[in-house]
This record gives structure tokens, C-alpha cells and sequence, in this order.
């Protein structure tokens, strides 16, 4: 389609050679939005923090949601050339398996480029009794009035509990990769949302 490795996206050349760079997420927080999440343990200190830095912090939202948005306002949008963001919070990933040397976070990575992001991946948890934990956390967070978090799923949990063997799942944005080969900045126009459009 384009020939070769190097595009042009939004004004910007990006060079999608391989090795792309790997950052840690908490060291891209650090960096962009000069804050460490790790010193922020729950979901109120967070948000006091960055009603601190003018952003306006949902009080429904939980501390990964939170940490999400900082990552969408301040990150996301540095991460032009092809970038893996790592190692993200488990409060952001409630599918994710803990990394065995530093429990407080996952084995996932996000795929960037053009400053949006075009792929997510993880290690499956395969644990049921965390699982449900997880759930557990979520179910509170919906109560809370968080609509948007998913609902403990049963079926799930009892495939878990026969023993589900180790696991990883790829989400890839085909859309968005045909928008960073293609040049365009809408995805309207590279994707049918007969919904949306007028008959003209």
C-alpha cells in the first residue's frame, strides 16, 4: 500500500521499522504529566492530584480509570512514533495477570502510534479465585456509578475454576492502521458508519 516503512500521518513522519520503543507506563506518566501515579495508592488522592493540575476528575471513576484519562490527556498524544507502553496498573487491566516480581502491576502492553492507540495485549489471568476478587472490586466500582464496568461473568469463573491453561490475548485496531497507512485523520472515512452518514 504505502511501499515501504515510513509514512506521513497528521504532518508528522513516522518510521514503523522494527524494533519499536518500549516504555514503562508509569515512567511515560512520570515524563509527560510529571506526576508518579505510585504516590497516589487510591482512587481520592489521585483525583485530588489532578484537580490539582486543572483536569477535571470524575468522582465515579476509580484509580485506574483515572490513571487512563491522565494517560489519554497528557501521553497519548506524545507517542507518535511506534510505541509499546508496558507494565500498566492492575486496577486498569482486571483480566490481566499480575507480573510475579511486582504484584502491583500486569503483563500487558498497549501498541501507539500517530498518538493513538492500535493494539492492546495481555497475559490472561487464569486464577478464579483472584478472578473473582477482581469482579468483586469491579461490582463496587459500578455501585458506585461507574455504568461502563462489566458485570461479573459466571460462566467465566467456572471455566476458570476447571482449569483454564495459560493465555494471552492481541486486540489490534485494523481501523486505526488503515488510518495511519492511508493518511487519514477521521475514521469515518475509512470504515462505513451508514448511521451516521446524511443520503446525500
Amino acid at each position: 500500500m504505502v511501499g515501504g516503512t515510513r509514512i506521513e500521518f497528521n504532518g508528522q513522519a513516522i518510521d514503523l521499522e522494527p524494533p519499536w520503543r518500549r516504555v514503562i507506563l508509569r515512567e511515560a506518566v512520570k515524563e509527560w504529566a510529571g506526576l508518579d501515579f505510585e504516590d497516589y495508592p487510591d482512587a481520592a488522592s489521585l483525583r485530588a492530584k489532578m484537580e490539582q493540575m486543572g483536569m477535571t476528575a470524575d468522582p465515579a471513576k476509580s484509580r485506574g480509570k483515572l490513571i487512563d484519562d491522565i494517560l489519554d490527556a497528557f501521553v497519548q498524544p506524545h507517542l507518535i512514533q511506534p510505541t509499546f507502553l508496558l507494565d500498566y496498573p492492575v486496577e486498569m487491566s482486571p483480566l490481566a495477570k499480575r507480573k510475579p516480581d511486582d504484584p502491583r502491576f500486569v503483563e500487558r502492553f498497549e501498541g501507539f502510534c500517530g498518538g493513538m492507540e492500535i493494539a492492546n495485549a495481555f497475559t490472561e489471568l487464569n486464577n478464579p479465585l483472584e478472578q473473582r476478587e477482581r469482579f468483586t472490586e469491579q461490582q463496587k466500582e459500578r455501585e458506585a456509578g461507574d455504568e461502563e464496568v462489566q458485570l461479573p461473568d459466571e460462566d467465566f469463573l467456572l471455566a476458570l475454576e476447571y482449569g483454564m491453561p495459560p493465555t494471552g490475548g492481541l486486540g489490534m485496531g485494523v481501523d486505526r492502521l488503515v488510518m495511519l497507512l492511508l493518511g487519514q485523520l477521521s475514521i469515518r472515512d475509512v470504515i462505513l458508519f451508514p448511521q451516521l452518514k446524511t443520503k446525500e
